[in-house]
């Protein structure tokens, strides 16, 4: 754990520089879409990023009502996530009526009735008795204001809780996840715009065992050993991702396609492809423009070009 935690520590350092640096950058916009699609595909939602992105925008899509029900509450959410107090258990309720509106009978309540989680015919998880849940949570908002573990380690143990307590009828889950982004925001404001869950969907059986193993041991160890890994892949991979530099022609111009839907310029395009020359640039932006991927604006040093 704390050879993770060390390695998470240092690469905020590195991250704060690419998500913190401009007040309303593209890349904290992908990685917020991304991160609410993932969220949502864990629990069986079918949308893809497209769609989550045409929703965000105000389009039509075409797709399961209830999906598109998920996505629109989820973006609602994380649109307020900055208004949410993690360690107020008022506020987990507010933001579960929000996630689940339309979609749950009770909404923003904790359950009255007994649940467990199956996976085809086998009962995994039996959650503890409804009764006890509002003395459970409460013990758990208590842990989170005055124990004396590391605050990264406590948004793990908070979200294993969470799936462990299952203080709601649904959606427990997506509320787990968003919780501990909440606790992770604390530690540092960067993490609002890190795509964990794309991670934790990467690895979604990975996930369901670790919390099996905590379940079966007894402890929230190896939940917490398993998403330090997380936290730190999805911060390394956001490094590495933004500081790569396309080796060939093909891999810059998908490269462009991923990071850029407004109008650029070819030193915004030169930033983005790190390590490349102006004669590169030109070429490859005259290359798109001919195989009409490009569409220009303006010429000699203000033109501006647009996928």
């Amino acid at each position: 754990m704390l050879d993770l935690y060390g390695k998470i520590k240092e690469s905020l350092g590195v991250c704060k520089g690419l998500l913190l640096a401009e007040p309303d950058t593209k890349l904290r916009r992908q990685n917020r879409i991304k991160t609410i699609q993932a969220t949502l595909a864990i629990e069986g939602n079918q949308l893809t990023r497209d769609q989550v992105t045409a929703i965000i925008n105000n389009k039509r899509v075409i797709g399961p009502k209830n999906d598109i029900t998920e996505v629109e509450n989820a973006i609602k959410v994380y649109e307020h996530v900055w208004s949410y107090d993690p360690y107020n258990s008022s506020d987990l309720l507010k933001a579960h009526a929000r996630m689940l509106h339309g979609l749950a009978d009770q909404p923003g309540i904790f359950r009255n009735s007994q649940v467990g989680i199956a996976n085809g015919n086998t009962i995994t998880h039996i959650a503890p008795p409804a009764e006890r849940v509002p003395q459970l949570m409460h013990d758990l908002f208590e842990y989170l204001l005055h124990d004396d573990d590391l605050p990264i380690i406590k948004s793990c143990v908070f979200h294993y809780e969470i799936e462990f307590i299952h203080p709601f009828e649904d959606g427990n889950g997506r509320m787990g996840r968003l919780w501990q982004t909440l606790l992770l925001m604390k530690v540092d404001p960067i993490f609002a715009y890190v795509p964990i869950e794309s991670m934790i969907l990467e690895r979604q059986q990975s996930y369901y065992d670790a919390l099996v193993a905590s379940d079966r041991s007894g402890e929230s160890t190896p939940f917490i050993e398993f998403m330090l890994s997380i936290i730190q892949t999805t911060l390394a991979d956001l490094v590495d991702d933004t500081k790569a530099v396309p080796n060939d022609y093909q891999q810059r111009k998908n490269h462009l396609i991923a990071h850029l839907d407004t109008w650029f310029d070819r030193k915004t395009y030169m930033e983005l492809c790190k390590g490349i020359s102006t004669a590169t640039a030109s070429r490859d932006l005259n290359r798109m423009v001919s195989e009409g991927l490009l569409k220009i604006q303006g010429s000699g040093r203000m033109r501006k070009y647009h996928v």
